[in-house]
């Protein structure tokens, strides 16, 4: 089914601050990935380029916000889910010559102390990554607050360590970062996900 000129700007908006940054978009940046005239994006879009970020934010943060259970499914260790998590993600990063992986902390960090309806934006992001998280971890046997604890810093390891492994060109930060937190969390279980395929965790 083909997109909609809406969600098409929308997409457009996500892939283009993730490898450009917010600032670095303009309007006509926009109008050009999306195929769409420049008047359209005022048309869906009566905010403008912010309430354009907005969104793609928002969209970015469902779809980013499945891949560590994505990861995490065929695990049965904890410790070795999050070194599975960490490795994976340098894998990517490598394979995509270290581009930018995801635009919520790029933008967040470009705008925390001057667009405040884009840091609230990705203040949501990250909060309903948390809470999605905890929840999933919980599902997963773990009580709540180790849930949280464990989700929590998932996201701060990566979102750092993306950013030193792209400004390095090197994924060491993401496997040192890995390597640092698995063995805190080597030995806990997770239940088993009911058809998933149960991977072998290396103790």
């Amino acid at each position: 089914m083909a997109r909609s000129t809406r969600e098409s700007i929308v997409t457009a908006a996500a892939e283009l601050m993730r490898r450009k940054g917010y600032a670095g978009v303009s309007m006509k940046d926009l109008a050009e990935a999306a195929g769409a005239p420049i008047g359209s994006l005022y048309h869906h879009f009566r905010g403008g380029k912010v309430q354009i970020a907005r969104e793609a934010l928002a969209n970015a943060g469902l779809a980013y916000g499945l891949l560590i259970p994505t990861v995490v499914d065929g695990y049965t260790d904890l410790g070795a889910a999050i070194d599975g998590v960490f490795t994976q993600a340098a894998h990517d990063m490598a394979d995509t010559g270290f581009a930018n992986m995801c635009p919520v902390a790029s933008v967040a960090g470009e705008v925390a102390d001057t667009v405040e309806e884009l840091r609230s934006a990705t203040c949501d992001v990250f909060t309903a990554w948390i809470d999605g998280g905890a929840a999933y971890f919980a599902s997963r046997g773990l009580d709540e607050p180790l849930a949280r604890q464990v989700t929590t810093a998932l996201i701060a390891g990566l979102e750092g360590a993306f950013l030193l492994a792209r400004a390095m060109r090197d994924v060491a930060p993401l496997l040192a970062t890995g390597a640092t937190m698995a063995p805190q969390y080597r030995g806990i279980a997770l239940a088993p996900r009911t058809g998933t395929r149960v991977a072998v965790d290396a103790r």
